[in-house]
């Protein structure tokens, strides 16, 4: 499924124009005009309001994920290791830095507002397609598809955040209920159960394959390895579920192409940074993380030269998987190799061969021995993950669980040490986002409930 949803609202006129023909019409008070930027109650309860309302929906998830260079994917990969920031803002390079500060505004709360926006924009469509959309099958398939869009949101706010996030709302009187500070335990099982409600509805693949795949994802957070597996079992490999983007306006255009291809970005694609980054920029380039130099390419603060450029996302309407088969297939090693036996590492490294083989256009060169300790295989699986789920938002929970699930040290996976893009800077301890200070308008909420992966 793809969205190229331009606006949020969809009534909006637009330029000197439309004002001065709304001027035009009036006859006797220039201030008596009516607003048509605003949907009326009766066309929000109706089949148009609700299709509007899930359009909008739509694309203010695709803005919090991958369409703004402070989103979901941008930011979350610059606390990890495959992206970090060029810039001279704080808000930016405190969270590269892994030093977050609640009292930063900008782009640490526009990543923090728009996930909301989007988690809370799904639930009032849901709510008013179920009131008005017929039972039919493509109706069905349609409310599925947004239980799971949800689904994604909810599991992302558990993979980026500390535990502590509310998830407040709006009631069916307009009024604001705010949130209780959820636990990420608590984020998770809140996805999961979106994701079911997706699979109970869904009467087509498509819907059923996206809510698979992210309730896999939820329970692999979990370290539910077994259910994991046996969730995507069904999914084919060759399933993509992409999120297309657009040069049209800045809402729909992708955020990772402008925070990190052009010159004077905010931000560089990283490689080996700080440590225990992973090399994703090699010579030749892997397929899966395609790059080439640059001797003119500068970033944001002027002082970072010769940057690289990401070959994935090579112009503003470059499309973004959100998930897909191959990912289902990363899921059902990982839980073949919780068995922990030789014969398990070695099914793992067959595995991720045969991803090898057929997951591309043209094959990629095998692995070249199975690894005979856990520690290497789960080294092996990690950095298959993170090449082939490159710049897709997935690296930041991967980090977290390597510490939360394998036992790693935070200091041996999370880049430290000296930050290479800002002499005299060295990394902090935090292993995920913390929450703006702008939530503690919420009564319920003092603050994080701890900051452990």
């Amino acid at each position: 499924m793809t969205y190229t949803f331009s606006a949020r609202r969809a009534l909006r006129p637009v330029g000197a124009l439309a004002a001065a023909m709304v001027l035009a019409s009036c006859s006797k008070d220039i201030l008596n005009v009516a607003t048509p930027d605003v949907l009326s109650a009766s066309v929000l309860n109706s089949s148009l309001g609700a299709t509007t309302m899930r359009n909008g929906a739509y694309q203010d998830f695709v803005v919090a994920f991958s369409g703004n260079i402070d989103g979901y994917l941008v930011s979350t990969e610059n606390m990890g290791d495959a992206i970090k920031t060029v810039d001279t803002f704080a808000d930016r390079y405190f969270t590269n830095e892994r030093r977050q500060n609640e009292n930063l505004r900008g782009a640490a709360s526009t990543m923090y507002n728009n996930m909301h926006l989007a988690r809370a924009g799904l639930t009032t469509s849901i709510i008013a397609w179920g009131k008005v959309k017929p039972a039919t099958t493509a109706a069905k398939d349609s409310l599925a598809e947004m239980y799971a869009v949800r689904g994604y949101m909810e599991d992302f706010f558990a993979e980026a955040y500390c535990s502590g996030v509310p998830f407040s709302s709006v009631a069916a009187d307009g009024s604001f209920v705010y949130g209780l500070p959820l636990t990420t335990t608590q984020m998770l099982t809140t996805a999961s159960a979106s994701f079911d409600t997706a699979t109970t509805l869904s009467t087509g693949t498509n819907p059923k394959y996206l809510a698979a795949i992210g309730k896999a994802r939820a329970l692999l957070n979990q370290g539910q390895f077994s259910a994991a597996a046996a969730a995507v079992a069904a999914v084919p490999t060759t399933y993509k579920y992409t999120i297309f983007h657009s040069v049209a306006t800045g809402r729909q255009q992708n955020g990772i192409y402008n925070a990190t291809f052009v010159n004077g970005s905010r931000y560089t694609v990283g490689t080996n940074e700080g440590t225990n980054g992973l090399a994703y920029l090699t010579t030749p380039a892997d397929p899966r993380a395609p790059w080439t130099a640059s001797t003119t390419r500068t970033g944001f603060d002027g002082t970072n030269r010769n940057l690289p450029i990401e070959g994935k996302y090579t112009a503003q309407n470059s499309p973004v998987i959100l998930a897909d088969g191959i990912e289902a297939r990363l899921i059902e090693a990982e839980a073949k190799l919780q068995g922990a036996t030789q014969a398990d590492r070695d099914s793992v490294f067959a595995r991720l061969n045969v991803l090898r083989a057929t997951g591309l256009a043209a094959a990629i060169t095998p692995l070249a021995a199975s690894p005979t300790t856990q520690a290497a295989a789960v080294d092996m699986l990690f950095k298959e993950r993170a090449l082939w789920l490159w710049l897709t938002g997935h690296r930041l929970g991967d980090l977290r669980r390597l510490v939360r699930q394998y036992g790693r040290d935070a200091e041996t996976v999370f880049p430290t040490g000296a930050v290479d893009v800002r002499v005299g800077n060295n990394y902090g301890t935090d292993v995920n986002m913390i929450v703006p200070v702008t939530e503690k308008n919420n009564p319920s909420f003092t603050g994080c409930l701890d900051r452990k992966a």
